[in-house]
């Protein structure tokens, strides 16, 4: 038998491709072809248009029924003779750059009975769905991105069983359920159809019910399933998470290590070429020492180095920054694949493998004695990266500084280390001084290398003379003197020095600071007598001391001074006569009263040239038989009324002396108050004391405490005096 037609491919399925880039797969999906009898065996029937877009080599076809395979020159032809067809035929075209199925369909086949056509096409295993009479629902595919014109048919399903009054009905999402309409059914013939572009990474399988059912829209047959799977095209780009990465390495580090690793996705179907990744290096920027200093794992992204350990050293290299132009590209990396871009920098890190060395072996300073500070700079050379622990320096002195006069630190600006005196140094005593310095890193180094003769240096500090002042010993000089001395009587001897033993100088003495003009200084020898008499209740004294500041100037060019303190302890001489407090007093007129007033010794001298104090009435007669004065403490005494008097004010003359050897004397009078006393109170002649308190009997001790508060202070009289009053 003939076949009557040749192939006739569907309406809508192949595509205007004059001026549009290469789509890898069949470039007409679907086939019709007539059954007008047995195919036989060696017949083409049909040549598909399978193009993978790179050459077509090694590409291989399998057909849904093994009767059937498409050969060198894509002609399907049967194997054997076939008696009897499936309706449908699906052909998988496989290569290395394409995967992409096609549909045949086979028309004018006899109407056989479900049992022969199971028994004759082996139909139950190769369609996955049927219903319980004869729907054939073979799966279907449908090319994402498909232009128009829509609809498009994508199949066929079949009844064996239809007649003029079934309809077929399309159930499920993309029919009749979100996303409605993608997917309509011809009801009298079967026909599948697309109604628009689909998007694989959208949804990339849809599966729906097919049933046919009588005009009334009673079910008849199925449902049954029908799967429909949106075969992938390429239309993703691998995208890097990063537009730029970094990663660095560290310098000498063995062929083939690790540096980073690039990734990229690419949102076409996984198990496809269109989402086979392969990344390649395509700029290196420097390309020195070599154009291919790292290699990029084509399949997993790993970029390694592919330069030898030596010549990744960081010293040596241009930069210490690579980058690299990193494209990632589908299609398992084939020459349609598309592609996307990213930037790697790649950063060649320090190691230690370079010990500091002093640029001289020797330096020089020069300090003034007595003078503290930086007094040289130490210089370096490291190779390793100044900002890591690698270049860092830290200085050491590991000989001669046995006073520890010296200190270094690191200059963290420059890496200079710097020395310092920290304690003054003297030249007379030592001039000359010789520091042994090391270097080292704050890294270790690399165990290869070690600090050399080179990492140690010598620095000679020359202390230069300057003229210093003249040093007063001991400072201060204490002396003891008795005030009141004569004038121009020695009080003490000064003793400066020159520290610059080395040279020979005089030094003449001055007063610079004496408060009260008291001494004299003798400009050579240093002694010091008095100029006037010390007075140990001045002013200028504190705490029974004077002090008083001298200067010393030496001859030298130019001239240095020196100060000290001399203090004057001042023993104390019996210079003031006592005296009482208060000037008045007052008592009641009414002696039975008993009233009394009590009076204060006081001295501007120290004990024992002052307290206790003798006080008694003056020397005029007849005053023992008005008044009495009684002792009560070594300062206090009282005044009391023998006998009524007047309300008037009365002059008591009395007599004071202290303890002094010998002892002073003076007269002195108080005025006392006779008052009228009425209920405690007093009432007196127009003079008023603000410090005296009138004491009547019957309130002596509230009067005597406080008038002792009032006048005296916190002195308060004994208890016997109290007991006896």
């Amino acid at each position: 038998t003939e076949l009557n037609a040749a192939v006739v491919p569907l309406a809508g399925s192949r595509k205007d491709r004059g001026h549009e880039a290469c789509v890898p797969g069949f470039q007409v999906k679907h086939y019709q072809v007539p059954y007008n009898g047995p195919f036989q065996e060696g017949q083409a029937l049909l040549q598909v248009e399978f193009n993978d877009c790179a050459g077509n080599e090694n590409v291989q076809f399998e057909v849904s029924d093994h009767s059937f395979q498409v050969d060198g020159d894509l002609n399907l032809v049967p194997q054997q003779d076939v008696p009897y067809s499936s309706p449908v035929l699906f052909i998988h075209g496989l290569s290395v750059h394409a995967d992409d199925m096609a549909q045949v369909e086979v028309t004018g086949l006899p109407v056989r009975s479900p049992h022969t056509l199971r028994n004759i096409l082996s139909l139950g295993q190769m369609l996955p769905h049927r219903s319980k009479r004869a729907l054939l629902v073979p799966p279907m595919i449908v090319t994402e991105n498909q232009r128009a014109p829509f609809p498009r048919i994508i199949g066929r399903v079949i009844s064996t069983e239809k007649s003029r009054n079934h309809n077929f009905r399309l159930t499920g999402p993309g029919a009749d359920q979100d996303p409605k309409g993608l997917f309509t059914i011809d009801i009298h013939t079967g026909d599948v159809l697309v109604s628009r572009s689909l998007d694989r990474e959208a949804i990339d399988s849809y599966q729906l019910d097919v049933s046919t059912t009588d005009f009334t829209g009673n079910l008849v047959e199925g449902p049954a399933i029908l799967v429909i799977t949106v075969i992938d095209q390429n239309d993703n780009r691998p995208i890097f998470k990063e537009m730029r990465y970094t990663g660095e390495v560290l310098e000498g580090s063995p062929t083939g290590t690790t540096v980073m690793t690039m990734k990229a996705i690419d949102a076409d179907d996984p198990a496809t070429d269109n989402a086979a990744l392969r990344y390649n290096i395509v700029r290196q920027s420097p390309e020195n020492p070599s154009s291919k200093m790292f290699y990029i794992d084509a399949e997993r992204g790993d970029i390694l180095t592919a330069i030898s350990p030596v010549l990744l050293d960081r010293e040596t290299l241009p930069t210490t920054k690579y980058e690299l132009e990193i494209v990632a590209k589908d299609m398992a990396g084939s020459e349609v694949g598309l592609t996307g871009t990213a930037t790697a920098t790649i950063t060649i890190t320090d190691k230690n493998d370079h010990a500091p060395e002093f640029t001289h072996s020797l330096f020089e300073a020069y300090v003034n004695e007595g003078s503290t500070g930086v007094v040289v700079n130490l210089t370096v050379d490291d190779r390793d990266d100044p900002a890591t622990g690698a270049g860092r320096a830290i200085y050491f002195i590991i000989n001669g500084d046995p006073t520890e006069s010296f200190e270094i630190h690191t200059n963290p600006d420059n890496n200079e280390g710097m020395l310092s005196v920290v304690k003054p140094l003297d030249h007379e005593a030592t001039a000359f001084h010789t520091l042994l310095i090391k270097v080292q890193n704050e890294d270790p180094l690399v165990s290869y290398v070690g600090y050399g003769p080179s990492s140690t240096a010598t620095i000679h500090v020359t202390v230069l003379d300057i003229n210093e002042g003249p040093v007063f010993f001991p400072d201060p000089l204490t002396v003891i003197r008795m005030e009141n001395v004569a004038v121009a009587s020695f009080v003490a001897s000064l003793n400066a020095t020159d520290p610059d033993i080395l040279q020979i100088q005089s030094i003449r003495y001055a007063v610079l600071r004496d408060p009260a003009g008291w001494l004299s200084v003798n400009p050579v020898r240093g002694t010091v007598n008095t100029s006037a008499s010390l007075d140990r209740e001045s002013p200028y004294v504190h705490d029974n001391k004077y002090t008083a500041v001298f200067i010393a100037t030496d001859n030298g060019d130019p001239p240095a001074t020196g100060t000290g303190t001399l203090v004057i302890h001042l023993e104390d001489y019996n210079d003031n006569a006592p005296y009482v407090v208060p000037s008045v007093a007052q008592v009641c007129e009414d002696a039975r009263d008993m009233n009394v007033a009590i009076v204060e010794g006081r001295d501007k001298d120290l004990t024992p040239n002052a307290a206790p104090f003798k006080i008694e009435l003056g020397k005029q007669p007849g005053l023992e038989k008005t008044w009495k004065v009684t002792r009560l403490n070594s300062t206090h005494s009282q005044i009391m009324l023998l006998h009524s008097l007047k309300k008037a004010n009365y002059q008591l003359p009395l007599l004071i002396t202290d303890s002094g050897v010998p002892p002073l004397s003076n007269s002195t009078e108080v005025k006392v108050q006779v008052c009228v006393c009425k209920r405690n109170k007093m009432h007196c002649s127009s003079m008023t004391v603000m410090f005296l308190r009138c004491l009547c009997l019957n309130c002596l001790l509230e009067g005597l405490v406080i008038f002792s508060l009032h006048s005296w202070g916190s002195a308060l009289l004994p208890a016997a005096a109290v007991k006896n009053l």
